[in-house]
């Protein structure tokens, strides 16, 4: 795929997403004209650029969807549920043409909905439309996307309509040098109506300076017609891109009581012959109109302050508004910003490793030039952390269209809610999210929230609600995922875990260790197997892939009021904070994240805290792990260990370790696949030294350490 139809590509899927969101929102407002007119733009562009880049099927097929919402735009059709259907309908068959490399012909489904636009179109009322004569189904040839773009044209208002427009055609001066002659262009535009044309002829030199092979002169062109904006510009297709044309809309043909037009002043500055600074020169040379009433004795001083203090006030908020909203920005591939981050990890390595050195060696300017790199890395290494930072907002969009459209197939009526879609999670991470979310939210329209009839017998409205809200926690983002609905029952989940082998009947475990069981793999508490649930895939798929983010599930359900989820996840995955620490000859990395602090006691007290497998923490009974134990490492422990104290699944745990080396950076290495299977470890760093560390996962140990008990109990 060249660049130039991969950019098309890029864009068409980001105005299709566009286009999906605006129509959602457009069901809920159906008489909120700035979304149809959201909706019509997105469908123009598409349109346009399809055209312009060779995919002529996409811009037909587009073009009957665009000629429909123009009559909505003209008030001649109302905004109804079968429109957004089929139009949601025909965004998810244009995104199945853009990814078919070659075309052929319209599908039978691209057919129907074609068919069903035409039907929308009253009878009674005139389209001037030329494309409306092509036959739309026709076979299409196999396409080259490589090929000139076919020009297409805007379908266009009721013939009624005459629209005004302002055009300056300044061509490149060595047009005539490419034998392009621009006179023809101009008597093209004057067929396209009412038409005045003025030559600028100012800039034409001396004589003795004039080359004849140059173009001078350009040209002003007011054209009153009934065609459209880009029908105007197919005519200067052809003309190289150093030409300026430029195209504006000064009059859409409404009836105007006082039959008034723009000053002259506004006029000039509109087309930049005047500069404002120029015109407010001449301007301020003049009596202000304040002053004239002053001098009039029209009104006093005071209410003319008022008015000039409002007017400033207004002018300055608005001007602060289009300052934040116009800020520049650039398209970077995604693997371009893959390379950068491993450069920025291998640096962070190397970086380790001029630090250790410049330690060791005890030299000063060596110590002062590693302590200057050490700030310059990480300075970039966060840089380089925050271009990948992403805000969730725009995942959380995604889901609305899969709540209609699943709420619709079950019978329900369900909206969805989100809050703080502006917290920035690291794209890797927000890319791995899309499946977990997908499988809570179906599972909470399918088992939580209730039919209509159920919500009205107990006292809730009909339309259940599920709420998407993302908010910061330290380094961690929780994503809370919330519906109104029935709740978890908990006889039922340890009935059913009971019957699947997942726990002995006799087993004792807290409500939210239970409510953690439906994401067991092979658990459901469907009866039947449907479409959307019952075979106990979906919420595994949940566990696997936070755990795989290192990140945590909790459940809190209130029976027959809500069920809540959250996700618990770390904000990058590529570098992190860690703690590094010394067993035997070992080197392990504890995330900083989970760790709370790190305490030593006294030998006989640890002692008895190994056999117990428990210490009291100021008053609180605390699991403790040797790790020396579970990784059974050989040898003798120091005299004096140390322990370190973490956070895992909501409660404390803590870890008995020889020896504390420090804080440490740590670009995560993904193990191979012949590790692939070995628990609690979840990645490896590099020290400075060259040596290897193995990256702990603490939420894994605990479960290693809790299956290993089962099993000698039994």
């Amino acid at each position: 795929m060249d660049e130039v139809t991969k950019a098309y590509k890029e864009e068409a899927y980001e105005l299709l997403g566009e286009l999906e969101e605006s129509l959602l929102e457009l069901e809920e407002r159906p008489d909120d004209m700035p979304l149809v007119e959201r909706v019509f733009r997105a469908m123009h562009t598409i349109k346009g650029s399809s055209a312009m880049f060779g995919f002529q099927h996409i811009a037909d097929f587009t073009h009957e969807i665009e000629t429909v919402f123009d009559l909505v735009r003209d008030g001649h059709i109302a905004v109804t549920n079968e429109l957004i259907n089929l139009t949601l309908q025909s965004r998810d068959q244009i995104l199945e043409m853009l990814e078919t490399t070659v075309f052929e012909a319209y599908n039978a489904k691209q057919k129907e909905l074609l068919e069903s636009y035409k039907a929308f179109i009253p009878d009674n009322l005139e389209i001037d439309n030329e494309e409306d004569d092509d036959d739309t189904s026709s076979e299409y040839p196999e396409m080259d996307f490589t090929s000139v773009p076919t020009p297409t044209k805007l379908d266009v208002a009721p013939k009624a309509s005459q629209i005004t427009y302002r055009i300056r055609f300044k061509p490149n001066r060595d047009l005539l040098k490419q034998s392009i002659n621009p006179v023809p262009f101009l008597n093209e535009i004057r067929e396209l109506g009412e038409c005045n044309v003025v030559a600028q002829t100012h800039q034409i030199p001396d004589f003795d300076d004039l080359d004849p092979e140059l173009c001078y002169t350009f040209w002003d062109i007011i054209l009153t017609t009934d065609k459209g904006i880009d029908e105007i510009k197919d005519i200067f297709l052809l003309i190289d891109q150093q030409s300026e044309f430029n195209i504006n809309v000064i009059d859409e043909g409404e009836l105007d009581e006082k039959n008034g037009y723009k000053k002259l002043g506004e006029i000039l500055t509109e087309r930049r012959d005047v500069s404002k600074e120029e015109l407010d020169n001449v301007l301020n040379s003049q009596k202000r109109i304040g002053q004239l009433l002053l001098d009039n004795k029209m009104v006093d001083q005071g209410i003319v302050e008022s008015a000039l203090a409002e007017q400033k006030h207004v002018k300055e908020q608005r001007q602060q508004r289009s300052e934040s909203v116009a800020m520049s920005s650039i398209r970077v591939a995604a693997d371009k910003l893959d390379r950068l981050v491993d450069l920025v990890g291998e640096l962070v390595t190397v970086q380790a490793r001029l630090t250790q050195e410049a330690t060791s060696q005890k030299k000063a300017e060596l110590v002062s030039i590693s302590e200057e790199v050490e700030r310059l890395t990480s300075e970039l290494r966060d840089n380089t952390m925050s271009i990948r930072m992403l805000p969730i907002g725009t995942t959380f969009n995604k889901f609305r269209r899969l709540v209609r459209d699943l709420s619709n197939d079950l019978g329900k009526v369900v909206v969805m809610n989100t809050d703080g879609g502006d917290t920035e999670l690291d794209k890797t991470v927000i890319e791995q999210l899309n499946d977990p979310l997908v499988h809570i939210i179906r599972n909470s329209i399918d088992h939580g929230i209730e039919s209509p009839d159920e919500r009205r017998q107990n006292g809730k409205p009909e339309q259940g609600t599920i709420q998407l809200s993302a908010i910061h926690s330290g380094s961690n983002v929780l994503i809370n995922i919330k519906d109104d609905g029935a709740g978890l029952d908990v006889d039922k989940i340890r009935k059913k875990a009971i019957e699947r082998n997942l726990m002995h009947p006799d087993e004792e475990k807290s409500e939210k260790e239970i409510f953690l069981m439906i994401f067991e793999p092979g658990f459901s508490t469907a009866d039947k197997v449907s479409g959307v649930s019952g075979r106990g895939v979906g919420m595994d798929v949940v566990k696997r892939c936070i755990e795989a983010l290192r990140g945590t599930i909790q459940v809190h359900s209130d029976p027959g009021v809500s069920t809540t989820i959250t996700l618990k996840l770390p904000l990058t995955l590529a570098i992190i904070e860690g703690l590094l620490v010394k067993i035997g000859e070992g080197l392990f990395v504890v995330p900083l994240l989970a760790i709370e602090e790190c305490v030593e006691l006294p030998p006989q007290t640890l002692s008895r805290v190994k056999k117990q497998n428990m210490m009291n923490l100021r008053d609180e009974i605390v699991p403790f792990l040797n790790l020396r134990e579970l990784f059974l490492i050989k040898g003798d422990p120091p005299p004096i260990e140390q322990i370190v104290i973490t956070e895992a699944k909501g409660e404390h745990v803590a870890f008995g370790v020889d020896h504390v080396v420090g804080q440490i950076q740590t670009v995560i290495k993904t193990l191979g696949k012949m590790y692939k299977d070995i628990e609690g470890i979840s990645g490896a760093t590099i020290l400075g030294d060259g040596t290897v560390a193995l990256i702990l996962d603490v939420v894994q140990l605990v479960q290693t350490a809790e299956r290993l008990d089962i099993e000698r109990l039994n």
